[in-house]
């Protein structure tokens, strides 16, 4: 059987990858895709927790969170798919909407 630490230690790596994608990168589709590589990360935590300890309220939590995380894909790719349908571009630093 695998330990605990390395299912947080892959958590913990997923979670880095995520936030060097969301700061480093323009693209606003990558930043998506990595805002969710973060949201697994924290979903594959909740799962280990609840399998080491015994408890289900970590897996409960993380169907509400993948639910959650599917109705804001929805939203998140809807609005991607406007910006890009204006500017024809899906790079952040030529979106300007929320400027002045």
């Amino acid at each position: 059987m695998i330990s605990i630490d390395w299912f947080l230690a892959l958590s913990a790596l997923l979670f880095c990858i995520g936030i060097i994608g969301v700061l480093i990168r323009k693209n606003a589709i990558v930043i998506f895709m990595c805002v969710e590589l973060m949201l697994n990360a924290v979903n594959l935590s909740l799962i280990s927790f609840s399998s080491h300890y015994g408890n289900i309220d970590g897996q409960i939590l993380v169907f509400f969170s993948l639910a959650v995380a599917a109705a804001e894909a929805v939203v998140g790719l809807a609005i991607i798919i406007a910006i890009f349908r204006n500017n024809l571009s899906v790079d952040i630093n030529k979106v300007s909407l929320l400027r002045w």
